[in-house]
């Protein structure tokens, strides 16, 4: 009896892991879509006619791609001058630029700052999980150990270089594998290599 209880548990368990991704990825489609629909909607409720609708909705697109690509740019504009106003206001300045960091983490071009995966043994000795190295100071690597199933929420830790093993994934496969909760391991090989 005890036996097929734990096999309904188990069985229980693997089909809420199972179903969790899909469940996060309808949430995501569900949001983007009721925040397009509601943009959609105060526009066309305060005019009835469809050609301003559409005009207005293809003047946002044109506003946040010109909007993606000044931020991509060096040079200074209104942008700029908005961020240095927003950075003078003390608890808002503060959020915005924190924010700004993390996100320029992730960043796909030249200058992004995660550098290589390693693993790293944490929270103990012999346990090792894969970290992002977000940063070198000296000898020392500042490395952002993600959690699963949510790698956004992680801690932030310092340790010698010599306390790292590099690993061969990039970020994505790392991400992948802590979303997975180890399912996804595109290296098994190196899984295998740590030190015990």
């Amino acid at each position: 009896m005890k036996q097929s209880w734990q096999k309904l548990v188990d069985y229980f368990l693997l089909g809420v892991l199972g179903i969790l991704p899909i469940v996060i990825i309808v949430q995501i489609v569900v949001y983007i879509e009721k925040l397009l629909r509601n943009f959609v909607l105060n526009i066309y409720g305060r005019y009835e006619s469809v050609t301003v609708t559409l005009v207005l909705f293809a003047a946002a697109m044109v506003f946040l791609t010109y909007f993606g690509y000044l931020l991509r740019q060096e040079r200074a504009h209104l942008l700029y001058y908005l961020e240095a106003l927003i950075e003078r206001v003390p608890l808002l300045g503060a959020i915005y630029r924190v924010t700004k960091k993390v996100i320029a983490l992730f960043r796909e071009d030249g200058k992004t700052k995660l550098r290589q995966v390693v693993y790293v043994e944490y929270p103990k000795d012999g346990v090792w999980v894969p970290a992002y190295v977000t940063n070198q100071v000296g000898e020392n690597y500042v490395l952002y150990v993600p959690t699963s199933p949510n790698p956004t929420s992680g801690f932030t830790i310092i340790v010698h270089h010599s306390k790292v093993i590099p690993s061969a994934m990039d970020i994505e496969q790392a991400s992948s594998f802590v979303i997975s909760v180890g399912v996804d391991l595109s290296q098994p090989e190196e899984a295998a290599k740590l030190p015990k």
